[in-house]
């Protein structure tokens, strides 16, 4: 039985938060730039930015970083493409905390946040081979929809990125109805 609690993160979170995602986010798989992770986190201080947090008595155990868009508009059903989109940015566990569910978790909370928020798709990527992150990711609800070459970003194996979406309610676009993918 996991005794995290999950919570909104706050403004005096983010050393705690910018220290986790660069100590336990940083493998093959993850685009991880320092700096603009930094600005990133940041912006839960300005509310441009939203995080989900999972503390362990004081140990910060995993974040799930949020924001709204409209960088993946070319994914969004006729009808909708101008209409702001949810990301899910960050997903980081504490390495004594994975493989317990606590991202899914995490992104599932994400994904009510971003529900109440209005939204009605929410978009993630990561690297094509990234196993424990697709598995994280569908446990979430989240769906394949597109994979394409990013090497600049993806240097490692395939060097593609896949782009995953949970949609809420009945709205799923057929596939007819998707724009042509390009990299974000």
């Amino acid at each position: 039985m996991t005794t995290q609690r999950l919570l909104p993160a706050r403004a005096e979170d983010i050393p705690a938060l910018l220290d986790l995602i660069l100590t336990h986010g940083p493998n093959p798989w993850n685009w991880l730039p320092p700096d603009d992770v930094a600005r990133h986190v940041a912006q839960i201080a300005t509310g441009e930015v939203g995080a989900v947090v999972a503390w362990d008595g004081m140990t910060l155990q995993g974040v799930v970083t949020f924001c709204r868009t409209r960088h993946f508009a070319r994914y969004q059903p006729a009808g909708r493409a101008a209409q702001p989109q949810g990301y899910v940015c960050e997903a980081v566990v504490h390495r004594d905390a994975v493989g317990q569910g606590l991202g899914a978790r995490l992104l599932k909370a994400a994904l009510d946040a971003l529900k109440a928020q209005g939204l009605q798709e929410v978009y993630i990527d990561r690297h094509e081979e990234n196993a424990a992150s697709a598995g994280m990711m569908r446990k979430a609800g989240f769906a394949v929809i597109d994979t394409f070459a990013e090497p600049a970003r993806r240097p490692h194996g395939s060097g593609r990125t896949t782009v995953c979406r949970v949609v809420f309610g009945d709205e799923a676009a057929p596939m007819a109805d998707r724009r042509p993918a390009s990299a974000p």
